[in-house]
């Protein structure tokens, strides 16, 4: 998995594998989706991300796993 804050174009994306991207649909303004082959979610964007959130709450990252 890779999270990458891009401050230059205002947007936080999510990788949560490396497959390859075969389709993107906006799901709602601002909110990218990125799908493999199978179907399967593969990577979230964020954009306008600096409207959504204080962008210092981003130098703080908090990770769970149960």
């Amino acid at each position: 998995m890779r999270l990458k804050v891009d401050k230059e174009n205002d947007a936080l994306y999510f990788r949560l594998d490396e497959s390859s991207i075969i389709e993107s649909e906006e799901v709602e303004p601002g909110v990218v989706l990125d799908f493999n082959s199978a179907g399967k979610v593969v990577g979230v964007e964020i954009l306008n991300l600096s409207t959504r959130m204080n962008l210092d709450q981003l130098k703080v990252l908090q990770y769970e796993a149960a």
